[in-house]
């Protein structure tokens, strides 16, 4: 929980995952790219069990200020 705030946020690795190769960018990607397409992200506990949700919504319309 105490890392739900910074998952988006780039070259952030949570305590603990910190043996695992990777550079902390790949969450940060998937945000700033949906986010660019008028779409959201999110963390969340799963329905049952341990770990975590991470998902995205995008709209189903365009954005009135696209040129589409």
């Amino acid at each position: 929980p105490e890392d739900r705030e910074r998952v988006f946020d780039r070259f952030y690795r949570a305590v603990g995952g910190q043996d695992i190769p990777g550079s902390g960018l790949g969450l940060a990607i998937v945000a700033q790219v949906i986010e660019a397409h008028g779409g959201t992200v999110f963390v969340e506990d799963p329905a049952d069990g341990p770990g975590v949700v991470v998902g995205f919504s995008l709209p189903t319309e365009p954005a009135a200020d696209d040129p589409r």
